[in-house]
């Protein structure tokens, strides 16, 4: 099996994964495993990739890519985002507070999230921050008080329910009430917020937000959403003889993590989207308003493998007499929740050697006092495996370290970029001395 991401992973002829030029073996061997293995072109590439296939689909009506700061954010992400010249989707204090450490520009920034605090917005507001995305009556309420004590008008989103649902293959339209995130077109929600925003002199309602949901491999929900959008861009132009002049249709662009998966196309995407954009503004009259998106698990996930060691196998019998082969690697659910949380799934391969051995049912297990610590449950792996030897788990640079903990007191891993045959530390491994400094 050939590792097929990031694009500049090659194996040799005996076996050897390299990433950038540089060996797995010879990582693993400089900065210890688990670990995080960035392709810092392979970033750029990507991010670059969504930006020009929405100034070549919107051009002078185009709006912002916003990298999604959940997927994967430290200070140099942060500073790559920047080099492209693209935004940043923030959903904390942290995250604005990881920007802000390397002056990312506020005006390019996006805050999201369904309960930021007080203290969050006010910093938000503070710093410049371009657009707070409000989610509930409540924020309106907040977001203009606290806009006024600093007598500034806070540019502002409302997050729209679309009343369509989109995860992996396949997506629903209707009406989707029981949820935390958004107002609701279907109950009348939506507009009351746009009524409610309009009332305060603080607050600049200068667009709607919505997204769909996450790893969405077809066009058509993000076509259904748009449309729906710009319905009620519609309703809001006929009511007020004005147009609110943008539109963020968020992100959720699904990656392949398994041999024979397709990751959705940039150029594609937008193709599409503008299309049903064009043709039902066309439909009400409209201005094209600016369109931005949010990219995240698309621009970063791929980029990333993680490389563990093994260092355990046992064979279990199971019934019907065939048996399964059980790895034991050096991480597990606390570097990659994401099996465990809801069943995502990925695949491996050894990264250190050629083996002519016959492959064998196996289950790739974390050293986590879990059962359900399952990292891949169904892989054909080579049988000779044995402590020692490294697995490399591609695509995990969405969701993998930043959803990463310390269950069972193991520290998180570090997380490496490399370009060029140089690799470089970007997160620091923590250490027995991070995991004891909170407590008093």
């Amino acid at each position: 099996m050939k590792l097929s991401e990031p694009y500049s992973a090659n194996t040799s002829f005996d076996g050897e994964l390299s990433i950038a030029g540089i060996t797995a073996s010879g990582l693993a061997a400089e900065f210890g495993t688990p670990l995080f293995v960035i392709d810092e072109d392979d970033f750029f590439n990507r991010a670059l990739a969504w930006k020009q296939a929405l100034t070549e689909e919107f051009g002078t009506e185009a709006g912002t890519v916003y990298y999604a700061g959940k997927a994967f954010l430290n200070k140099e992400v942060v500073r790559w985002i920047n080099a492209v010249g693209i935004g940043l989707d923030a959903c904390s204090g942290g995250e604005l507070a990881v920007a802000s450490s390397v002056d990312f520009p506020a005006d390019r920034i996006e805050l999201h999230g369904n309960n930021k605090s007080e203290v969050e917005i006010e910093n938000a507001i503070k710093a410049g921050v371009g657009t707070i995305v409000m989610d509930s009556f409540h924020e309106i309420e907040r977001v203009a008080r606290i806009a006024a004590e600093q007598k500034k008008i806070q540019k502002v989103f409302l997050r729209i329910t679309s009343g369509v649902e989109a995860h992996t293959h396949e997506f629903i339209s209707t009406a989707h009430e029981d949820q935390k995130f958004g107002f609701s077109i279907a109950s009348g929600a939506a507009w009351k917020a746009i009524e409610a925003t309009i009332a305060h002199p603080s607050l600049n309602l200068a667009g709607i937000h919505s997204h769909i949901g996450s790893q969405i491999f077809i066009n058509d929900g993000f076509e259904a959403a748009a449309a729906r959008l710009i319905e009620l861009l519609a309703k809001y132009h006929e009511h007020f003889d004005m147009q609110l002049p943008e539109l963020d249709l968020g992100g959720g662009y699904g990656i392949a993590y398994l041999p024979g998966e397709s990751a959705l196309v940039p150029r594609e995407v937008l193709g599409a989207i503008a299309t049903v954009v064009k043709r039902e503004c066309a439909k009400f009259g409209l201005r094209v308003p600016k369109i931005s998106i949010e990219p995240g698990r698309h621009i970063v996930g791929p980029t990333t493998t993680t490389l563990y060691e093994v260092g355990t196998t046992k064979s279990v019998e199971l019934d019907g007499g065939d048996s399964r082969r059980y790895i034991s690697i050096d991480g597990g659910m606390s570097d990659n929740i994401r099996p465990s949380l809801y069943g995502a799934r990925y695949t491996a391969l050894l990264a250190n050697r050629l083996s002519d051995s016959a492959t064998v049912d196996s289950r790739i297990v974390g050293k986590h006092c879990e059962t359900g610590d399952i990292v891949i449950r169904e892989i054909d792996l080579p049988g000779d495996i044995k402590p020692g030897d490294l697995l490399a788990v591609p695509a995990t640079g969405a969701y993998g370290r930043s959803m990463a903990s310390n269950y069972n007191h193991i520290p998180r891993p570090a997380v490496v970029a490399v370009k060029d045959g140089v690799a470089r530390l970007i997160t620091r491994r923590e250490s027995i001395s991070d995991l004891l400094s909170l407590d008093i």
